[in-house]
Order: structure tokens, then C-alpha cells, then sequence
């Protein structure tokens, strides 16, 4: 594929608000995966619950819930959230019937697959960003999450 058909499908990206964009054809395959810019958020909101904590310890996140507040959490010096790049659904296993990616205490080993965010019927996998233990799984199965939404909490090291 040409630079001029990237960048066209980068408007296209841009001018249509999608987040991610595969293509396939005869001359090849490009998968385009961009992060919401910080000015796009809306203006009388307050910055995500999950980006909030910016000093792990000191800070606290908030999880956004169907309607309801659940705790604050507080993150030790050597953890950290993993967090969805895209607005979807969050499936913790590959299908119904199959065992979960991870569980609560459970150590992973960075670039291990941790969950799935389905978006626009694509199903796309989420990797440890290090290697450590999950601590804590902040979202239900099935539940629909946000961009930059807190997913789980990972212990490094």
C-alpha cells in the first residue's frame, strides 16, 4: 500500500472518529490504531477516573459503572492499571465456554494476552504491559468499557 492511500485512510480514521481500521487487498494488509487526542474529550467533563491517579500511592481512580460509583483504588509504588485503548466490550476468555485469560492473583509476563476488547466486531487482544501479578480485575465480563478505562491492576515485578 502507498503512503497517499495511508494517509487517506488516516483521514477517513480521523473524519469518521474511528479509533482503529483494517484493511486487506491484493497489494497487502495495514492495520491503522490511533489514541484519542486529549482535546476531544468534552469539554465540561472531568479527565477519565482511570487517568486520574497520575502518582500511584498519593492517588486514587475511581471506576465508572453502569450507574453507580465503585470504591476508590489505591496503587502501590509497583502498580499499575492496564487500560482499554479503545471504547468496546470486555470479554476476560477467547469464547463462553473457555477459561479466562487470567484470574485475581495470577502473574502474567509482559505482551501475555490479558483480555479481549470487541469494537466494530473485531476482537481485539490486550497484553500485559509488563510482567507481574494481577492484583485486582476492575470490569465484569461483557461490560462495555470506555478508552483509557482502568481494566485491571497489575503488580510489577
Amino acid at each position: 500500500m502507498e503512503v497517499r492511500e495511508i494517509k487517506a485512510l488516516i483521514n477517513l480514521m480521523t473524519d469518521h472518529g474511528l479509533v482503529e481500521l483494517e484493511i486487506e487487498d491484493k497489494k497487502g494488509k495495514v492495520r491503522l490504531v490511533r489514541g484519542v487526542p486529549s482535546h476531544a474529550a468534552e469539554p465540561n467533563s472531568a479527565p477519565h477516573p482511570a487517568l486520574a491517579a497520575a502518582k500511584p500511592g498519593k492517588s486514587a481512580a475511581k471506576q465508572k459503572s453502569a450507574g453507580s460509583a465503585a470504591p476508590e483504588i489505591e496503587l502501590a509504588e509497583n502498580q499499575q492499571f492496564i487500560e482499554s485503548p479503545m471504547v468496546g466490550t470486555f470479554y476476560r476468555a477467547p469464547s463462553p465456554d473457555a477459561a479466562p485469560f487470567v484470574e485475581e492473583g495470577g502473574s502474567v509476563r509482559k505482551g501475555q494476552t490479558v483480555c479481549i476488547i470487541e469494537a466494530m466486531k473485531m476482537m481485539n487482544e490486550i497484553e500485559a504491559p509488563a510482567a507481574g501479578r494481577i492484583v485486582k480485575i476492575l470490569v465484569d465480563n461483557a461490560q462495555p468499557v470506555e478508552y483509557g478505562q482502568a481494566l485491571m491492576v497489575l503488580e510489577v515485578g
